[in-house]
């Protein structure tokens, strides 16, 4: 059950359409008020994230975001395992940054 993985181009196109999906960013505390954060993303930290399972939600595209994609991907692969429609940022909020897209701080 490998997640599929879309790149920062990708998602923010899809973040621009009508039937946006939702970006669960995993990264810890510090390092969203570091880097800043792609808007409007649900902020819950990989370790917390099977214990905040009720704060995802169930319908709709889900795209896992981390620092350089890997525990995104990690947590998209869990998240598929529990029925998520979950894909993952390849290159992570890295990548986003390197495409010259926006952040919220």
């Amino acid at each position: 059950m490998q997640p599929p993985q879309i790149d920062a181009q990708e998602l923010s196109r899809k973040l621009a359409a009508a039937s946006k999906p939702v970006v669960l960013d995993v990264r810890q505390p510090q390092e969203v008020q570091a880097e800043g954060i792609i808007a409007g993303s649900l902020h819950i930290p990989m370790n917390e994230v099977p214990a905040r399972l009720a704060e995802v939600p169930r319908e709709g595209e889900l795209v896992a975001v981390c620092k350089r994609g890997q525990r995104s991907w990690n947590v998209a692969q869990w998240l598929r395992q529990q029925g998520y429609d979950a894909s993952s940022l390849s290159g992570g909020l890295d990548a986003w940054l390197a495409a010259g897209l926006p952040v919220a701080r």
